[in-house]
């Protein structure tokens, strides 16, 4: 009985292994085992790529937004979230990523979507070896400064 569970298991194996994109499973799986990657820490890595591009107000739609504002003013609350916006599908070695944000008013949008997905694509395979497959991304919103955010501006009109 052990004789036949072995050649399965070897087979799934080769079959799995021939199946993967060869720069990704030589970087997740070695000799000592198999390297998983949580999709908790693929939103985290994306989110905070994204965020790192100027243009890019806030991410998120509008209601997870709202629910992000009120869950920072709770004390001892982690604060800001960086997963908020991003979507993930992690395989065992691509990833999809979808990203919802809002753009500061002014920003070209086909620009800067194309820094986002660039970023992003960049930091998540440096950082998990995963291989992106895509980065899809929705602007819900773009940010116009209300007259408080522009005090410290002289007024045209005197």
């Amino acid at each position: 009985m052990s004789e036949s569970a072995a050649p399965r298991t070897s087979e799934t194996t080769a079959t799995t292994m021939a199946t993967g994109n060869p720069a990704a499973r030589d970087r997740l799986a070695t000799d000592d085992g198999q390297i998983s990657v949580a999709e908790g820490v693929v939103q985290k890595i994306a989110g905070k790529a994204c965020r790192e591009i100027a243009g890019v107000h806030a991410m998120g739609t509008s209601g997870a937004r709202a629910f992000g504002s009120i869950r920072e003013r709770i004390p001892g609350s982690a604060g800001a979230s960086f997963s908020q916006g991003v979507g993930v599908e992690v395989g065992e070695t691509e990833a999809a990523i979808d990203l919802d944000i809002v753009v500061e008013y002014g920003v070209a949008i086909a620009d800067l979507g194309r820094s986002i997905q660039r970023n992003v694509k960049q930091a998540v395979e440096r950082m998990t070896g995963l291989h992106v497959v895509e980065v899809n991304i929705a602007v819900d919103d773009v940010y116009l400064p209300t007259d408080d955010d522009q005090d410290t501006s002289p007024s045209r009109v005197a």
